[in-house]
């Protein structure tokens, strides 16, 4: 849209003249003008006077000991009133966005966090029942992409986010060990070394996981490569693989699903240099001004998520957990 017919009206703070002669033209006098509008008329004069300097044409007459309005001035007070439902209809449109009722939350989380996740949102949602949620999953790989190409509001990584130009809040610590199926002969075990393990079944996450890529790196660190015998892109489904006795996986401790590790079959395996550190932290890119909403369920999570950890690893532990330490 050309700027060009407007320009005039540009150059002025023509919104509260606007105000002031609507009231004038209204009323039929700038002495109540100025009772309404608790202005002193001295203060009305003027801005009519801008006003009328503004479009260039007189818009008041007086005749006798009344005001009238001019033809310029019928024609100005026809519009005042499309301006200003347009600009009621612009604050209408935005009013989502100074709060969360009708407003939309996207936010993407990686597999580790899914569980975590959706427990936080529903009770988020449940608070605040007007928003809506858009919830994408991805791992590290995607969500470092949608987020360099600033595709959400909230990003929930399980994983360091150092490489991203990121703004971080850290919600957890979630360190990652390696669990067997509660059959395994390793289970009863007080201590197993990583080159035990090293010929066992290894269940891994795909290729972009930062999961995946802890877990290679863990091997590496002590010259060993692990058995991978199955590939795949969910943390749950690694979960029952390794109930069934498929193989080991190294997982995050916490998923805050439904089931603990005990009910779906999985055991923490005790073995020398783990639990490996991790930090679920929520991440926006920098420059990013958060959706209220964005900005609303980061400070729920960071009250809610001691209940729950607490809930899942009762007493001193689960206070320390919740500050990583």
């Amino acid at each position: 849209m050309s700027l060009t017919r407007i320009q005039r009206f540009l150059k002025h703070g023509s919104l509260p003249q606007l105000a002031v002669f609507e009231a004038c033209a209204r009323l039929g006098s700038f002495t109540r003008a100025a009772e309404e509008l608790h202005m002193a008329q001295p203060t009305v004069s003027v801005q009519i006077r801008k006003l009328t300097e503004t479009v260039g044409v007189p818009l008041f007459e007086q005749v006798g000991k009344r005001m009238f309005l001019t033809e310029a001035g019928r024609t100005l007070q026809a519009s005042c009133e499309e301006v200003f439902d347009a600009i009621a209809r612009v604050d209408l449109a935005l009013e989502p966005q100074r709060g969360f009722d009708g407003s939309v939350l996207h936010l993407a989380v990686c597999p580790a966090a899914r569980h975590f996740g959706l427990r936080m949102l529903e009770a988020f949602m449940h608070a605040h029942p007007g928003v809506r949620i858009e919830l994408g999953v991805g791992n590290s790989a995607q969500l470092a992409r949608r987020l360099v190409s600033n595709a959400d509001d909230l990003y929930l990584f399980a994983s360091s986010t150092q490489a991203l130009a990121v703004v971080r809040q850290a919600v957890l610590a979630n360190p990652l060990e390696l669990f067997a199926a509660a059959s395994h002969p390793l289970c009863r075990r007080a201590r197993v070394s990583l080159a035990e393990l090293a010929d066992e079944p290894f269940l891994l996450r795909e290729t972009g996981s930062a999961t995946a890529q802890a877990a290679l790196q863990l091997f590496a660190r002590q010259g060993l490569q692990p058995n991978v015998r199955m590939v795949l892109a969910d943390d749950e489904e690694i979960r029952q693989a390794v109930a069934a006795g498929l193989g080991i996986a190294l997982l995050p401790r916490y998923s805050f699903g439904k089931r603990s590790d005990a009910e779906r079959g999985v055991v923490r395996l005790a073995v020398q240099g783990l639990p490996l550190p991790a930090q679920w932290n929520f991440a926006y890119p920098q420059g990013k001004r958060p959706s209220m909403a964005a900005r609303g369920f980061m400070d729920f999570v960071r009250t809610e998520t001691s209940a729950l950890l607490a809930a899942q690893m009762p007493g001193e532990d689960a206070r320390e957990e919740l500050m990583g330490v």
